[in-house]
């Protein structure tokens, strides 16, 4: 059996909020000690969206945005699906909304529609459109991945956690970004650790010290199959375990719980590895103490996850700290969000593309609920294929210096607003058009009927 050669990414574009949060400000506004979220979450900044914007008009820029700076006909794209679990109907897809984007150009042949499953939706959406391409459905065309989420709490503790965004990935044959096969490792379980069960909310319900220790188990057993699936690839593999990545991206609710995640995984190789000798080698201030250590009994032991930070911290730094850029300035943008630790650490490299070429990339996607994969991305060696991607993202740090702050009072303020209007018919949104980066679709209306008009700001 044969399939398309290099299956990955061919272009990927991202749009965020235009206005943002100080978390400095939000500390002292919201009345808590110094460096709660900025050291403790390791949050800087935080993006956010007034009522003008939705989970249409995310997805309708960011798509319009792609096929506009890819120069893509939209009747190249056979599949179109989107990850997301902004939900503002019950039955009505946010795939369908985007059909505007395709109809005028007689595109009405796309495959897709919505999955949904907390954070780890857009990621279910990219392995159907790579299996669409690896299928007898597949017909030449390209597929057309977007993840967008707007990510809100009450207030409280949760609250700095938000973020907006979203992200559309071109997927097809013979790409610079190239997904590996045969080595997913997937986990997943029933939890209540954070679900959405009242509909007509956009908060939802955490438990956080489970949602920690979901995330962190399914991390243990994700990068363990991982392993297991890599070996028995690649027999004769001389480097295994964390250092065969040369970066790792994870899923990122908030930047502290990345790092003590790289930390996890430094723990991980230290209880794989059996050999006496070889662990007093590689571990020889802590493999006496730990000799016996079971995972599941470290998911809150402060002892044992500092130790492995520290151990860790370089490793961090260079491989999985340049992927944090956005996730620190703008957010969790839940189903985006890993993806926009690719795009950071993509942009990590300031467009210098032999800084990427032939890296091997690790990817932790994980949703709440709960479901969770560990794969792995090969960047092409060849950079004619790789540096038109790199050109094309070039606009993503001179944007994020282009937003506007907003103090922690209109903030509340504009949240208020957002939670009132929520669900209403026969309005028009009050939020600031003028104050959209320009090229952004909007809520220009909701009727009767509950049928909603977007226009773009020009």
């Amino acid at each position: 059996m044969s399939w398309p050669s290099d299956v990955g990414i061919l272009g990927i574009e991202l749009v965020f909020p235009s206005l943002y949060i100080d978390q400095t400000e939000l500390e002292q506004f919201d009345g808590v000690s110094a460096g709660k979220y900025t050291v403790g979450l390791g949050q800087s900044k935080m993006g956010f969206c007034t009522d003008r914007e939705d989970i249409n008009s995310l997805c309708l820029t960011v798509v319009s945005n792609l096929l506009k700076r890819y120069n893509v006909n939209p009747k190249d794209i056979g599949r179109l699906e989107v990850g997301t679990e902004t939900i503002i109907d019950k039955s009505k897809s946010v795939k369908s909304v985007l059909m505007q984007l395709f109809d005028e150009y007689g595109a009405t042949d796309l495959e897709g529609i919505d999955t949904t499953n907390a954070c780890y939706g857009g990621t279910a959406a990219l392995f159907n459109a790579i299996n669409w391409i690896e299928s007898s459905s597949y017909d030449g065309r390209l597929a057309l991945v977007v993840c967008g989420d707007i990510a809100v709490y009450a207030k409280g503790s949760a609250r700095p956690t938000g973020g907006a965004g979203a992200i559309a990935m071109l997927i097809g044959p013979n790409a610079p970004l190239v997904f590996d096969r045969k080595v997913r490792a997937t986990y997943m379980k029933h939890a209540y650790d954070f679900y959405k069960p009242d509909l007509t909310s956009e908060f939802p319900v955490v438990d956080g010290k489970l949602s920690i220790q979901c995330y962190l188990s399914a991390l243990d057993s994700c990068y363990r199959l991982y392993c297991e699936k890599y070996q028995k690839q690649n027999p004769g593999a001389k480097v295994l375990g964390l250092n065969q990545f040369d970066a790792l991206v994870f899923h990122t609710p908030y930047c502290k719980l990345v790092q003590k995640s790289l930390g996890r995984v430094s723990l991980n190789d230290f209880v794989l590895t059996t050999d006496p000798e070889q662990r007093k080698e590689l571990y020889p201030a802590i493999y006496e103490k730990y000799e016996s250590i079971k995972l599941e009994e470290t998911y809150f032991d402060r002892d044992v996850e500092k130790l492995f930070m520290d151990y860790s911290k370089d490793i961090f730094n260079k491989k999985t700290k340049p992927s944090l850029l956005l996730a620190n300035q703008v957010g969790n943008m839940y189903t985006p969000s890993v993806y926009s630790g690719l795009v950071s650490y993509l942009i990590s490299a300031d467009e210098d593309v032999n800084k990427l070429l032939g890296k091997h990339i690790g990817v932790f996607s994980y949703g709440s609920g709960l479901a969770s994969t560990m794969y792995s991305i090969s960047v092409t060696n060849d950079c004619t294929k790789l540096q038109p991607l790199l050109d094309k993202l070039n606009y993503v740090k001179p944007l994020l210096e282009q937003r506007i702050k907003i103090s922690p009072q209109e903030f509340t303020e504009l949240m208020e607003v957002r939670v009132h209007n929520s669900h209403r018919t026969n309005f028009e949104p009050s939020g600031a058009i003028d104050r959209l980066f320009p090229g952004t679709y909007y809520l220009k209306y909701v009727d009767d009927m509950h049928r909603r008009t977007y226009e773009k700001r020009e």
